[in-house]
């Protein structure tokens, strides 16, 4: 199979009859297509109105430009025999940062002449017989012409967003060089079908099936009204650690923490007893995530101050030092830049010797120099580039605090949503999508794509040094989703 990574633009290059239109129509969603014989049909008399071809190509360019600009994937339907046609493309795709692709279609010339009689309305004998002999001449140079992809029409293929695509679908390199890597879920919101009343039927149900198809840890976000990127400010938001508590009386195996704790949220030593009775009641199962928190609106709404950035990563350092001490042996007083404890008391301790805790956010000159200096783990986020990058400043400083990287577990965190193949990632796309985003910019922010593309993108994470992907699923809810995931995550099983 070859992997076209998007967005991207792709020429399609072929005679008349040769299928041009039936790869577009199986890739692609319509309004993705740029056809001469539909744009003929919008500003002439009809598909084969050869009057309208002027007019149908220049609109073809305007709509071609528009799109580029805008990032959005278009396949060009045409003859595309004009190597200066082509060549104009590509420096328009290459202006605009996409990948280019030439899709050739070897249809044998009599299989061409017997689908263009099947036409409604086919193209002349002598006409056909021309673009047979032009498309023969030209076959050879298109390797060569400068496309990133040169592709034959009978190749198996999949258009896939960039992210995973530059990691190839790599299910038999899997099953070859076995890589470890551990998956979490995050559950960021609850507006689910059936409404309040259902909601602890349907995250019991979750959280035992997520338990079931083998994740090894469930996650909730720490805020009260939900964030701009998941929902509107009215929609359903559970309180995170009472719904840590009830996920461990559903659950025997995973384990739990708040991705992540807002610092700014709770008393210091009132968090740290409260992630100790989640340690003893789940039986030792508790993770302590922590973030210097962002939301403003949220702080305002609930009446608490907002603090300015740095002194907010002065109480992160501070929750950092004593939330150890406070689930440590004896009683010490903590007296940090920000908080005062006179008396570190917490009993029951936990049953966990140390609680891992795990640092939210990546900036490069506190953040990661936190995570060195104090966490045993840290939380990243976006492309193959990124991770490498955060990773290189994190390792920087541990070398400047004297402490291996290797101390210290990577996570990353993204949304995922899986179909079982292109056709059924497309209509899960569908019925999920705002109205007002297309399908191909919500499959990249989401990173849909079937088991074999997941497999290959969480195999390209591992390979920068992730050791636990933590995904949330758009469509948690439905029947099945969970269960669509059990394939990757048994794929790094080790």
């Amino acid at each position: 199979m070859t992997v076209l990574p998007t967005p991207c633009l792709v020429v399609l290059v072929g005679p008349s009859g040769s299928g041009k239109s039936t790869w577009a129509a199986k890739h692609v969603p319509a309004d993705q297509v740029l056809s001469s014989d539909r744009l003929r049909a919008l500003v002439g008399e009809g598909e084969h109105d050869q009057r309208a071809s002027t007019d149908a190509f220049v609109l073809l360019e305007m709509a071609l430009d528009r799109r580029l600009a805008r990032g959005l994937t278009t396949v060009v339907d045409t003859l595309g025999f004009n190597a200066d046609d082509r060549a104009r493309w590509r420096a328009k795709a290459n202006a605009a940062g996409l990948t280019t692709v030439c899709v050739v279609f070897e249809t044998p010339a009599a299989l061409c002449r017997q689908q263009n009689r099947l036409r409604p309305k086919a193209v002349p004998v002598a006409v056909l017989d021309q673009q047979l002999k032009a498309f023969a001449a030209l076959r050879g140079g298109l390797d060569v012409e400068g496309f990133d992809f040169v592709v034959s029409a009978k190749t198996e293929t999949r258009l896939v967003p960039r992210s995973m695509a530059s990691t190839a679908p790599l299910a038999v390199q899997q099953s070859v060089e076995p890589i470890g890597m551990k998956f979490g879920l995050q559950l960021p919101a609850f507006t689910w079908a059936g409404g309040p009343a259902e909601i602890a039927v349907r995250l019991r149900n979750i959280a035992r099936t997520a338990e079931d198809v083998g994740f090894d840890s469930l996650w909730v976000m720490d805020h009260f009204r939900q964030i701009p990127l998941m929902g509107p400010k009215w929609a359903d938001m559970l309180e995170s650690y009472t719904t840590l508590g009830f996920l461990a009386a559903h659950t025997s195996r995973v384990r739990l923490g708040a991705m992540v704790t807002g610092i700014t949220y709770r008393n210091i030593a009132h968090l740290g007893k409260i992630i100790a009775t989640l340690d003893v009641l789940s039986g030792g199962r508790a993770m302590c995530g922590l973030g210097a928190a962002w939301f403003a609106d949220e702080h305002q709404a609930y009446g608490w101050p907002f603090p300015s950035a740095k002194a907010r990563l002065d109480l992160l350092e501070d929750a950092l030092q004593l939330l150890p001490m406070l689930w440590g042996p004896g009683t010490p007083a903590f007296h940090g830049k920000t908080v005062d404890v006179p008396e570190a008391l917490c009993y029951p301790r936990p049953l966990q010797a140390r609680i891992p805790i795990l640092v939210g956010g990546s900036g490069e000159k506190r953040t990661l120099r936190l995570v060195a200096r104090y966490a045993d783990a840290c939380n990243l986020f976006g492309d193959l580039d990124t991770v490498r990058r955060k990773l290189d400043v994190l390792g920087r400083h541990c070398d400047e605090v004297g402490r291996a990287r290797n101390q210290i577990e990577v996570t990353h965190l993204s949304t995922t949503m899986v179909g079982t193949d292109g056709a059924d990632v497309s209509r899960r796309i569908a019925a999920v999508r705002p109205s007002r985003m297309s399908a191909e910019k919500y499959a990249r922010q989401n990173n849909a794509g079937t088991v074999e593309d997941q497999i290959g993108r969480f195999r390209g994470l591992a390979d920068v040094g992730v050791q636990s992907a933590i995904i949330s699923l758009p469509d948690v809810a439905e029947a099945g989703a969970l269960e669509r995931f059990a394939p990757i995550i048994a794929a790094f099983h080790r």
